[in-house]
């Protein structure tokens, strides 16, 4: 982690965040950058709280100083609170997904799977009777969530999704969805940031799933894969079947740039039980028939679940409900 100044540089990437302090009454001790450095490293390091971030600035000050120079010491919990109380928290997330953006390295393939989670523990929310939901954007390859976007109920994540891939660089990438996001504004957005899409496809799109069945029992399978996965206590036969012959998807027109049609048939078995079940997912995508690298990125979908999300929920804390 580097500050040299320039673009891509932390202060270069926050320049546009306004301080929510009254700087003209001359009592301010720490910048604006030094509070941000502090708390988003202390978070990233697993601190919860302010003051956690507290007591980190105070035992990491060395270090903080090869950034910013934290003339007055490490933040208090009392500044940090007052900083955050009143921060624009929408121009912070685009300043925070460009600093990501600026430290990632994205490569041309990699998967970037976009998916929401309910955080129960939330408080903002807690008295409407509802609870929090993230869309997060997440990097299996680099093991980083490249960005995040925060709406009041499930069903925005139609109207989320759009607005995050606006805000992050997903050029060369594969951009995998869930259900939720099988929906045609949010396809041609991905082709219009230059990435390619693998999409799974639900009863929210009956027919479109309909016409995906019909195509893999009228129409020969032109590539296929095989994957067998062995970990968490069970026996994971994966097969991913490929056509590209899209003559009985009567919607393919509506669909930017949709070149295939994708089944995956998963057998599993649970070691310790030896219960086998069975499952049939379908999906579409932008990308030609390759089996093994649809196969492979359906796959990685999950990582979000197993990494992002489970960090967030075990040791970020998020799921704990609060007193």
């Amino acid at each position: 982690m580097t500050n040299t100044p320039g673009p891509g540089s932390f202060t270069h990437c926050f320049t546009s965040l306004k301080d929510p302090r009254r700087i003209n009454k001359g009592n301010i001790r720490h910048s604006l950058n030094e509070v941000l450095f502090v708390s988003i490293s202390a978070v990233i390091s697993g601190c919860v709280g302010l003051e956690e971030i507290e007591l980190f600035g105070e035992q990491h000050l060395d270090w903080l100083r090869r950034f910013f120079p934290y003339k007055r010491g490490a933040p208090s919990h009392d500044t940090l609170g007052r900083v955050f109380a009143n921060l624009d928290v929408i121009e912070f997330n685009k300043c925070f997904i460009s600093w990501v953006d600026s430290i990632s390295d994205l490569c041309h393939g990699r998967v970037i799977a976009l998916d929401g989670k309910t955080i129960c523990g939330a408080a903002s929310t807690a008295a409407l009777g509802s609870k929090l939901h993230i869309v997060s954007a997440f990097c299996n390859t680099n093991n980083l969530s490249v960005g995040q976007l925060t709406v009041a109920e499930k069903t925005n994540e139609i109207i989320a999704i759009p607005q995050l891939l606006e805000l992050i660089a997903v050029q060369g990438c594969i951009v995998t969805i869930d259900a939720m996001g099988c929906q045609k504004d949010i396809a041609k957005k991905i082709i219009e940031k230059n990435a390619d899409y693998i999409l799974q496809v639900k009863d929210n799109q009956k027919g479109l799933r309909e016409q995906i069945e019909d195509t893999f029992k009228t129409l020969p399978v032109e590539t296929s894969n095989t994957e067998l996965d062995m970990g968490h206590g069970r026996i994971e036969l994966r097969k991913c079947d490929v056509i590209s012959n899209l003559e009985l998807i009567e919607q393919q027109p509506y669909w930017k740039n949709l070149h295939s049609v994708v089944r995956i048939s998963a057998e599993i078995t649970e070691k310790k039980s030896g219960l086998v079940t069975n499952n049939i997912r379908y999906y579409i995508s932008s990308l030609v028939p390759n089996a093994r690298l649809l196969n492979n990125s359906v796959r990685s979908h999950w990582g979000i679940e197993n990494k992002l999300h489970w960090t967030l929920d075990v040791v970020m804390k998020e799921d704990n409900r609060l007193a």
